[in-house]
């Protein structure tokens, strides 16, 4: 009888663990990777919705309507923005992504009436030229920035942090600064770059009060102003933003993905999205601002039922940005060996800022660019944006809505003690809100 014990792996140094120290110890330098972050947190899957039946009761899905349309920027822009899905496309930047991945976004996001938004590094021809609803991004960097193009946009999103490194700036390396990258930046091409994390026209929610107000005389108060944060202090954050005069807040949680920073960014600040929700909706209703002021979230979007979940808590609509990737092609199997011979894999993500994606969707190496086309990348966007808009529709039918707005949190329960903490529902067959 073999009765032999084999060792145990340390839970605290495990295999990555402990390779990471080598790797510092043998470089002496941090790790920067692409993506988002990789551990478990909670999560939208925590959560359930209830369904309807002898008390509520719902919708026959081919017959009665379910509506998904909704209009932003309405408390102070006079030309708000009508979306007819609640799904939009982040922020990802001509520089981050190769020109014809950021055409690709415009084109799915428009084939299906929503919107896009440029990221850092300005506007480019092929984005404005096939975004039917553009939003520009105005971030601390003020990479590309110039009044022309914020009266292009039909809306301003002002940048004060992002989900994967909340207080800390991106980075782009040197070999995705390409002579159109650098000349749109005023970069040296073929440099590192690291954006500054706050912005230099502004040090607190007074002085930013200020630059919404400069930005709305420059468009002539036509353009809805959104404020984004990552979420680390969502519930002050949001209440700073609206008394600051946003039309739009969105909050970013720690799933949500970034081109490059330091992993130890990515994986140990800010908090996750499920916990932010909650916090950016009680401020807004403390402040009775709740749909008067509209919430975006974003940060690990990926099906229709975590677009359903973010609504019934309370946001207005969602953004995406990986999943946005992924539907355009990116991260493939079909490309595996490819990613092997970068030391990666479909699926890890890191790679997205070496600039050597096969996809050619992050990069900007012209020759793996051309492998991308755009008009099969928008119309694949467009599919998989038509198949989160009818899970929603499915979901909220389900629940005896009309509109996907009158989701509410009495439709959802948790599955675990922490995501009930969260997002202030029930342990699923209690009446018990920890914290309550």
């Amino acid at each position: 009888m073999n009765t032999r014990t084999y060792p145990r792996e340390a839970a605290a140094f495990d295999a990555y663990t402990r390779s990471e120290i080598r790797r510092a110890a043998a470089t002496g330098i941090y790790d920067i990777r692409g993506g988002g972050a990789k551990r478990r947190v909670p999560n939208f899957d925590d959560l359930v919705f209830l369904g309807a039946s002898m008390s509520r009761y719902p919708l026959e899905g081919y017959r009665e309507k379910c509506t998904t349309e909704v209009i932003l920027g309405s408390r102070f822009a006079k030309k708000p923005i009508t979306l007819k899905t609640p799904i939009t496309i982040a922020g990802m930047s001509f520089g981050s992504l190769s020109a014809q991945a950021k055409e690709a976004l415009g084109r799915g996001a428009s084939a299906v009436g929503t919107s896009t938004t440029t990221g850092d590094g300005g506007m480019t021809p092929e984005e404005r030229g096939h975004s039917e609803t553009l939003v520009y991004q105005l971030l601390p960097s003020r990479y590309g920035m110039n009044p022309d193009d914020l009266r292009k946009a039909d809306a301003i999103e002002i940048v004060v942090g992002q989900g994967a490194k909340p207080g800390g700036g991106g980075m782009l390396l040197g070999q995705k600064i390409s002579e159109r990258v650098a000349g749109m930046r005023c970069l040296p091409e073929g440099v590192d770059q690291r954006s500054a994390c706050r912005h230099p026209d502004w040090t607190g929610p007074d002085d930013l009060e200020i630059k919404i107000r400069e930005l709305r005389e420059i468009t002539a108060w036509q353009k809805p102003i959104y404020v984004k944060v990552g979420a680390a202090r969502p519930f002050y954050d949001t209440t700073l933003a609206v008394k600051a005069g946003a039309d739009v807040v969105v909050v970013d949680g720690m799933q949500g993905g970034t081109a490059a920073t330091q992993e130890v960014f990515i994986e140990h600040v800010g908090i996750p999205t499920l916990a932010a929700v909650r916090e950016a909706v009680r401020a807004l209703q403390e402040l009775d601002m709740h749909r008067t002021v509209q919430l975006i979230v974003s940060g690990g979007i990926r099906n229709g039922a975590d677009v359903a979940k973010a609504l019934a808590m309370g946001a207005d609509a969602v953004a995406i940005g990986t999943a946005a990737l992924i539907a355009l092609g990116d991260n493939d199997p079909k490309w595996e060996d490819e990613y092997q011979k970068l030391g990666a894999t479909a699926g890890a993500y890191d790679d997205w800022h070496e600039g050597q994606d096969p996809a050619g969707i992050t990069t900007q190496d012209p020759e793996l660019a051309k492998r991308f086309d755009a008009e099969l990348g928008g119309k694949r966007l467009a599919n998989y944006l038509n198949v989160l808009t009818m899970e929603v529709q499915t979901l909220a039918r389900a629940n005896g809505k009309s509109h996907i707005h009158n989701l509410e949190p009495e439709d959802l329960a948790a599955l675990t003690v922490e995501a009930a903490a969260m997002a202030g529902v029930p342990l699923a067959g209690t009446s018990w809100i920890p914290g309550t």
